[in-house]
């Protein structure tokens, strides 16, 4: 799929959420409720949210375990959530491919926050696809990543006020496991030998991990999983799997692994045998309720996931 079929198919979802959002508006009446109603798409996005706001909120995710934000599209209850919404979170750096014109229009009627905004962009990457946008899968650098969580509790605390002590507290609490997290992960991965530090995956989530972690990456389909691989990009990355004796490659929760075995079978054919490793969480977290259903958990899954498969 283009990224300029997924453009044109934005603009006419834009007009179907519309007009559904004003029918709900129109036709549902305000629920009184004293927490604060918050919407978020990701459950990366939603797992900062509850660390900070914990019970103070009720909380709407869009999206959970194992769904692909590049290509999702809302249905009806969603956008009777978002009409109903106090605040509605977003990564803001068009990894809601779909949803982003969407956003942006719903920010002249009610608080739409990209939690992304206030990442300072010398820390971005920007995209090779496409030069106007920057590589939305920020969180696989810890440190651009508090930028996020800052930017949530800040909003929680303008708008939710009487809590704003909690929040500052648990925010200041979360971030600190962040950087705790970062600490050991980064010890972990750093055992890894130099010449096997390379991640190869399905699509290029983690250009931001390779930068925080001393990592090369390299990846099937571009930042979006609209994007398609081709023949010649499976030849192409089995020549360097060969040519560098990569151990394991990898695929991930949210996309089908049939690209990732393609690869696997084409060097396998030419005598090397390469290991697929185990599932990586790429643009979701895991089941709720399991360690790697929140974003610490997550990141101690993948960084002791691939230090196994690559030492």
């Amino acid at each position: 799929m283009r990224f300029s079929f997924l453009v044109s198919t934005s603009i006419i979802l834009l007009s179907v959420i519309t007009a559904i959002y004003f029918k709900v508006v129109i036709q549902q009446p305000t629920t009184q409720n004293s927490k604060l109603q918050v919407v978020c798409t990701t459950n990366i996005i939603g797992d900062a949210i509850s660390n900070i706001a914990q019970d103070k909120v009720t909380l709407y995710m869009l999206m959970g375990p194992g769904v692909d934000p590049h290509l999702y599209k809302p249905i009806e209850q969603d956008i009777t959530k978002i009409a109903q919404a106090d605040i509605i979170f977003y990564n803001g750096l068009h990894l809601e491919a779909r949803m982003a014109d969407l956003f942006e229009h719903m920010s002249t009627m009610q608080p739409t926050i990209a939690v992304c905004k206030d990442i300072p962009k010398k820390m971005l990457i920007r995209s090779e696809e496409h030069e106007q946008y920057f590589d939305p899968h920020v969180w696989f650098n810890p440190t651009a990543w508090c930028y996020a969580v800052e930017t949530i509790s800040k909003t929680l605390q303008q708008y939710d006020p009487q809590h704003k002590d909690l929040y500052e507290r648990n925010k200041q609490n979360y971030i600190h496991k962040i950087k705790q997290m970062y600490i050991n992960t980064k010890k972990e991965l750093l055992k890894i030998n130099k010449s096997k530090r390379f991640l190869i995956t399905g699509h290029d989530a983690f250009e931001y991990f390779a930068r925080a972690y001393n990592f090369d990456v390299m990846s099937l389909q571009g930042i979006s999983t609209a994007s398609e691989a081709g023949a010649k990009d499976i030849q192409d990355l089995a020549n360097f799997i060969l040519a560098h004796r990569i151990p394991a490659i990898f695929i991930e929760t949210s996309i089908p692994p049939r690209n990732i075995q393609a690869v696997q079978q084409n060097v396998q054919s030419r005598g090397f045998q390469v290991h697929i490793g185990k599932e990586l969480y790429s643009d979701a977290l895991g089941t709720q309720g399991t360690p790697e259903g929140t974003y610490i958990g997550m990141m101690n899954y993948n960084a002791h996931a691939i230090a196994i498969d690559l030492n």
